[in-house]
């Protein structure tokens, strides 16, 4: 991933902020992480830009490898770690479907 597309910090509290009252919408349990389920998120967030995802407890990784695994192998950014959930950021390709990256890239 490119420096010049991390997230400043204001950024990140109005993606935290809009992510709060998301519920989770991908998990990752006793399967792991895989290609086939990068390629999933990959598609939800060209969908909607912001997503949260929970680790079961049957997970075979923690937190921090899972998040590791999705910002080496994607342009996916993790804006926030809580407990077992992440949010996702990542700005859509189809301008349709842009609905906060415009306003994320203004600020």
């Amino acid at each position: 991933m490119e420096d010049d597309n991390l997230l400043r910090g204001k950024q990140k509290r109005y993606l935290r902020a809009h992510a709060h009252a998301m519920r989770p919408l991908f998990s990752v349990g006793k399967n792991g992480l895989t290609q086939a389920w990068l390629e999933q998120l990959t598609g939800a967030l060209e969908n909607r830009e912001l997503i949260k995802i929970n680790l079961q407890q049957s997970a075979d990784v923690s937190v921090e490898e899972t998040k590791a695994f999705i910002e080496d192998n994607t342009d996916i950014q993790v804006v926030q770690t809580i407990g077992r959930v992440l949010v996702l950021y990542r700005v859509a390709t189809e301008e349709e479907n842009q609905k906060i990256s415009p306003i994320v890239e203004n600020m």
